[in-house]
């Protein structure tokens, strides 16, 4: 069993985590959370 990662909010600041996270370990299993209806696409 791989490690897992929970974001909380999926805008901007999310993404940006998510992806360093993924860069550093590709392995990681990445779950994001959003409140909202809509979700941030700029970064």
């Amino acid at each position: 069993m791989g490690k897992k990662l929970v974001i909380i909010g999926s805008g901007a600041g999310g993404a940006s985590v998510a992806a360093e996270a993924k860069r550093r370990d590709p392995n990681l299993d990445i779950v994001m959370i959003e409140q909202g209806d809509y979700v941030s696409t700029a970064a």
